[in-house]
């Protein structure tokens, strides 16, 4: 069985409800009955993202050459015909498969929930579809259905079972793009109603007919030309009619925001947003959502792709998802590093009950109320070495104070990384600290919310990476009406970072402020722009 790359999906923790009966038609559900149906979703917090298909035969390569792009899109980055592609399952054959193996990794792991590939973009199903030949079960020498034995495996450890599945079809006449070798279907089929009518539907209906309670219908690929509004709204209403109980992601629709993942506009399908491999700076209170990242650069397994993100980012990354998930009980911060004098200013307003360390419930920490907060006194032996977690539990209504980030005592403003909202990039680590990196469009950019508190014109200092072949592109960084412009010099390669002086920017008035980070001229023919560690402005 080839490498498989698992990815984490970290969902919102909210107040559980009362039990209500499951509305099986969406436009009829009463806040109860979503509430009790959103319950365990809310609470799991921590879920396994699991690709896995036959791009993991190839591993990023075809006919000796290495595929540009993300390990499972190999067919459309390859240009790979149909028929060259569909032979690879011949060779696919994970005869070490146990299902029981991998809900162990993810239960111990302290995993809730594992979401799975049932159909990736390729078309290729890893369950036994009775509408197609294009199988595991039948095209495959394992001869299996490998949802079924995982599903078994997952709903005996008390882990919810979910299915990731593909709207688009690169593989199935009816969906595939006028105009191949372009498979990402930019223009219309007139035949694809039939493929969702006679392939797309029966194929969900055996999803939630065939393994029992299902969590999630993980949708994906809804972007594609010919899925329309409406189609996510039937489609969202048919997972519904047949488990009232299952949640349905917001992909099923057309109202997703690119990888910021959320829904824009009112009535759009599905229960939650999707951030991908970016995580909100302040959540979305109210809201249900759930980041998908992963643990190196690409989903599907790809074999030179080695850039795996440590122990402690995914903790990190766990952590700050799971403490803007907006819970009513309990309100978990990430301490990354050392506060001053071990006095934690948590940005709230509340009446706390007790505060203490994770790792040690029965030791209370002093809490007291400030203007700025909520300051706990940590003791000075508190430190994790991946990450210090801090409970604090309260009484009666709950305020943020967070309004971004701050400048120091000396008036510096350091705009890190894991800081920034992303927006077609992504973070990753390399040279073992985490930097803004994957910017291969020039839709991409980055941005910082701040609280200005001494406006004036400060120095910039960029920490960045990248090979001298992909230098030259352009870059700004602008400060509400105000620009700083620049040109990417190359450092050797993306893991090595050099600290730049480029300039100097005008912030012209206190308050908050959006600082943002773009590339409006990237040149197509280099591979990326720049990886980012960090922003620090200076007063003059």
């Amino acid at each position: 069985m080839r490498t498989f790359t698992s990815a984490i999906l970290l969902s919102a923790l909210l107040l559980g409800c009362t039990h209500h009966r499951y509305a099986s038609d969406p436009a009829k559900e009463t806040p109860a009955q979503r509430e009790d149906r959103m319950e365990w979703f809310r609470e799991a917090r921590f879920g396994m993202f699991i690709h896995f298909g036959l791009y993991a035969v190839p591993g990023g390569e075809w006919n000796g050459q290495k595929v540009p792009g993300i390990g499972e899109w190999i067919m459309n980055n390859g240009r790979i015909p149909v028929a060259d592609y569909e032979k690879l399952a011949s060779q696919f054959n994970p005869s070490k498969f146990s299902g029981k193996e991998w809900v162990a990794i993810a239960k111990n792991a302290g995993m809730k929930y594992i979401v799975i590939t049932s159909k990736h973009h390729d078309g290729f199903a890893l369950f036994d579809s009775k509408v197609s030949n294009y199988t595991l079960a039948k095209a495959s020498p394992f001869k299996r259905d490998l949802l079924k034995e995982l599903a078994d495996a997952a709903h005996a450890e008390g882990i919810t079972i979910c299915w990731y599945h593909s709207i688009m079809d690169w593989h199935h006449p009816d969906a595939q793009s006028i105009g191949y070798p372009d498979y990402n279907n930019s223009k219309s089929n007139p035949n694809f109603p039939r493929y969702v009518q006679n392939y797309l539907k029966p194929q969900v209906k055996e999803l939630l007919t065939n393994y029992g309670n299902i969590g999630i219908m993980w949708f994906d690929g809804e972007w594609i030309a010919d899925w329309k509004p409406q189609m996510g709204n039937d489609m969202n209403a048919f997972c519904r009619s047949l488990q009232p109980s299952v949640i349905v992601n917001n992909r099923v629709g057309k109202a997703r925001s690119g990888m910021g993942g959320m829904s824009q506009g009112a009535g759009a399908a599905g229960d939650y947003g999707t951030p991908e491999q970016e995580i909100p700076p302040t959540g979305f209170p109210g809201m249900d959502w759930e980041s998908c990242m992963t643990m190196n650069d690409t989903w599907g397994f790809k074999n030179d792709d080695h850039n795996w993100k440590s122990a402690t980012t995914i903790i990190r990354m766990l952590i700050d998802c799971a403490s803007k998930g907006g819970n009513l009980l309990l309100n978990v911060g990430h301490v990354f590093n050392s506060p001053a004098n071990n006095t934690l200013l948590v940005p709230m307003t509340a009446t706390v009950s007790k505060a203490y360390l994770l790792a040690d419930p029965s030791k209370s920490l002093t809490a007291s109320a400030t203007d700025q907060g909520i300051q706990i006194k940590l003791p000075a032996d508190a430190r994790d070495p991946h990450a210090t977690v801090v409970v604090v539990e309260y009484k009666g209504k709950f305020q943020s104070l967070a309004t971004g980030l701050k400048q120091a005592p000396d008036g510096s403003i350091t705009l890190a990384a894991p800081d920034a909202t992303l927006h077609d990039v992504r973070l990753e680590e390399k040279g073992g600290a985490p930097n803004i990196g994957y910017w291969i469009t020039a839709q991409g950019f980055a941005e910082w919310d701040v609280q200005i508190t001494t406006p004036g014109t400060f120095n910039v200092e960029l920490t960045a990476a990248c090979p001298d072949q992909s230098s030259g592109n352009e870059y700004e960084i602008e400060a509400g009406k105000n620009k700083l412009a620049g040109k990417v010099v190359g450092t050797r390669s993306w893991d090595d970072f050099v600290v730049f002086k480029i300039g100097s920017l005008k912030i012209d008035a206190p308050g908050p402020l959006k600082i943002t980070l773009k590339a409006p001229k990237k040149d197509p023919a280099t591979q990326g722009v720049m990886n980012i560690r960090k922003i620090v402005l200076t007063p003059v």
